[in-house]
């Protein structure tokens, strides 16, 4: 009865056991892991290279080629952002209700790589911010229902390494999208359009990849759903739960969208070519930076690494407010970075810290949903003030939500249920 209660679970726990599984011993982690985990994995890194080609340049192609304002771009980039995180909550139960994965996840690839020719094509803001949209749903729908196949495909023992092999290549996307935007740049002369049509090709293998090459293990016919969302369900999430919905949305309000970031960068004298290098630099400190915090989360309090990821953030904002310089740019997104590694994993741990096993998924659905409202309103605001009053004004403005977020954390619950991992 172990094995349909694990599937039936894992598009809830899909998230957190990507950061909570521990290491596997060596002669555990040699083992072969099955062809479509690898598959993927590669899908994954593909897709990522497609998208980064695009989103490192899109803040500049809208400000520079579309004479967009910031304010517009703030609006875009928040409610594209926000529109995945609350999207996935329902492709993720859907994937339940239904008992399928790739169909989904197919979806959610295909609606990726079809925006790409739209970014390329765009002479307004309107089918940017359609194409933008569009991508974030497909990212949307994709994300649980991929790593719900995951867990499905990977023997018990393995799970932590499939999960720790599918990020890994995703990463590796992250940097090699940016890298070759910035090669295109130089090579065409800052062609930003010619650059977006090359980002096509890699998107439409990853959904071939995808549809060809992984088989979905058959459904467990046994598992039945229960609805998490009838009251008195709802009624057993705990205020130590709801404490930490509280602080991720207050912590959201200082983590406005990354293209905030790239703006900077220019502004600080890094050529139009070179910008995507700022989110290569930004990735690799966060991947480097992950998994050590997330081990370390294992051995000391949750609220220490909270107040440092938080200070470490609005170290990163008085930088990039206090200096235009590209050098102070680049030691601020660092910075951002690393706050990233410490918190972003943090925060998930402690959403199942909080939340019964059992309602786990309502959890995240719940917590994803006011975190995609809270960066809606923080990139909104982001813009305005950079607008209005400049781009200090906004990273002054992000580390205000800090400290009010370490206020909420000195007044934290006394004693906060701890639910199993399991």
């Amino acid at each position: 009865m172990l094995v349909p209660q694990i599937r039936g679970n894992v598009c809830r726990d899909a998230f957190v056991r990507t950061r909570m599984t521990p290491s596997l011993p060596p002669e555990r982690t040699n083992q072969q892991l099955p062809t479509g985990i690898w598959v993927l994995g590669f899908v994954s890194l593909l897709m990522d290279v497609s998208s980064e080609m695009i989103h490192g340049l899109l803040p500049l192609f809208m400000v520079t080629t579309l004479g967009t304002s910031v304010t517009a771009v703030g609006v875009i980039e928040g409610l594209a952002e926000s529109l995945a995180l609350v999207v996935k909550v329902f492709s993720g139960t859907l994937s339940d209700y239904l008992g399928k994965r790739k169909p989904l996840a197919i979806l959610g690839y295909t609606l990726g790589a079809a925006t790409k020719p739209l970014f390329a094509l765009a002479s307004s803001l309107d089918v940017v911010l359609t194409a933008r949209l569009l991508d974030r749903i497909g990212k949307g729908v994709r994300g649980a229902p991929r790593d719900a196949l995951v867990a499905d495909i990977a023997p018990l023992h393995l799970r932590g390494a499939a999960f720790g092999l599918r990020q890994a290549l995703d990463t590796v996307g992250a940097f090699l999208g940016p890298l070759l935007a910035v090669g295109l740049m130089l090579l065409w002369a800052n062609d930003f359009r010619a650059v977006f049509w090359v980002a096509v090709i890699p998107g439409v293998i990853a959904v071939a990849l995808l549809l060809f090459g992984v088989q979905e293990p058959v459904a467990q016919q046994s598992h039945r759903s229960v609805n998490p969302i009838r009251r008195e369900n709802l009624s057993r999430l705990e205020p130590a739960y709801w404490w930490v919905v509280g602080i991720g949305s207050v912590f959201m309000l200082a983590r406005f969208s990354e293209a905030f970031l790239v703006l900077r960068a220019q502004q600080g004298g890094v050529p139009l070519a070179l910008t995507p290098l700022i989110m290569v630099a930004m990735n690799v400190v966060y991947a480097g930076s992950a998994y050590p915090f997330g081990m370390l989360s294992d051995r000391i309090g949750h609220t220490r690494l909270l107040v440092l990821g938080l200070i470490v953030l609005i170290g990163a904002d008085l930088v990039l407010a206090m200096h235009d310089h590209w050098g102070a740019a680049l030691l601020g997104v660092c910075l951002w970075g690393l706050h990233m590694g410490i918190t972003q994993g943090l925060l998930a741990r402690m959403v199942a810290d909080t939340a019964p096993s059992d309602l786990r998924g309502t959890a995240y659905g719940l917590f994803n949903l006011a975190s995609g409202i809270s960066m809606l309103v923080a990139s909104v605001v982001a813009g305005l003030l950079w607008d209005r009053s400049g781009a200090s004004a906004t990273f002054y403005a992000g580390a205000v939500f800090c400290a009010l977020t370490l206020v909420g954390v000195a007044v934290r619950p006394a004693t906060p249920p701890t639910f199993s991992s399991r």
